[in-house]
């Protein structure tokens, strides 16, 4: 974690300009809001790579042949916008990134950086990933360099939600786990890249079915609704058989925990989804009935079964303490959640 909140103000931007340096690479980095500077980070290592979102008043940066010179890392520096814009300027291009867009610099090459243009308060995710871990032609990655990388659709929405989930989550994390979190993370930006640069033929078989169990994981998210989603529909939508679907499911759940099987897990996040509208103010006087069918259960028995066998209360409890909670927030702790 870093924290301006409890620096003198006379050191604050100092002590975020170094730490944006030791992250990143030698820039020359400064603010019109340098004198009262606010900035929040948190520092995600997963190997070699490094995520960390982070919240800041507006900055501009610029990286010269001399800083280039004194130090390179050899690495692509992406980031993720969620709230404000960012500028940059590369190798004769100009990329404009505004909320859940994308663009990549490269340490190697001349740069500058506007961010939180028209003086906004800037929320993002950056991610440092040396470019010798990325199987793919050095050459046609460069020209990416700049352009906006789109987060909302297609592969783009895949690594998206990734960053955001692990951001999000990392609490939930071991150490242990950030060999695996690592190998998702390259897999989705190489998976990105090479749809970008129209070279999914250059990326390893492995690769390829990491993205794929990942494109089946937002498949299911995005038709929890639908009380036929099965292997069998799922299998289909994705052109696999039902017995890879299950092979390739069993396979990587260990990278993201939860249940093992396909059923399993869509249960688990139709639980997920039911537990957070119940716990919402704003729902309170659906009936319950309604809330698990929206979420795909059929049956009030099965629901309120599969809910207290999960939470240690049925549905209605669960509400009520949730009440309770809203009403009297100092006399009880929070009800469990799903991982």
């Amino acid at each position: 974690m870093f924290s301006t909140a409890e620096m003198p103000e006379s050191h604050r931007f100092d002590a975020f300009r170094e730490r944006l340096i030791k992250l990143h690479a030698p820039m020359d980095i400064g603010s019109e809001h340098a004198e009262k500077y606010a900035a929040e980070m948190r520092f995600l290592q997963l190997g070699s790579a490094c995520v960390w979102p982070a919240s800041c008043r507006p900055v501009h940066m610029r990286r010269t042949p001399r800083l280039i010179r004194q130090s390179d890392p050899d690495q692509y520096h992406l980031t993720l916008m969620l709230r404000g814009s960012k500028r940059l300027v590369q190798a004769g291009q100009v990329g404009i990134c505004h909320p859940y867009d994308m663009h990549i610099a490269d340490t190697s090459r001349p740069f500058q950086v506007g961010s939180g243009l028209h003086d906004q308060d800037i929320k993002m995710v950056g991610v440092e990933l040396p470019k010798a871990l990325l199987p793919l032609p050095r050459h046609k990655t460069d020209a990416l360099v700049a352009r906006r990388l789109p987060g909302r659709e297609g592969m783009g929405s895949l690594l998206v939600g990734f960053l955001l989930r692990l951001t999000r989550s990392s609490d939930s994390f071991r150490s242990s786990d950030a060999s695996r979190l690592e190998t998702v993370l390259l897999d989705l930006v190489a998976a990105l890249f090479a749809h970008e640069i129209d070279a999914e033929d250059a990326l390893p078989s492995e690769t390829g079915r990491q993205v794929l169990a990942l494109r089946v994981r937002s498949f299911i998210d995005s038709h929890l609704h639908d009380p036929e989603l099965t292997p069998t529909a799922i299998a289909a939508a994705h052109h696999i058989s039902v017995s890879y679907l299950h092979r390739i499911f069993q396979e990587e759940a260990p990278t993201y925990g939860g249940p093992t099987t396909v059923m399993g897990h869509v249960r688990e996040r139709r639980l997920e989804r039911a537990r957070r509208d119940l716990a919402d103010p704003a729902l309170r006087t659906r009936p319950i009935h309604e809330i698990a069918h929206r979420w795909g259960f059929t049956h009030q028995t099965s629901f309120t079964r599969a809910f207290r066998a999960r939470y240690h209360m049925p549905p209605a409890e669960y509400r009520r303490t949730r009440d309770a909670a809203r009403s009297a927030p100092g006399l009880m702790h929070s009800p469990p959640t799903a991982a």
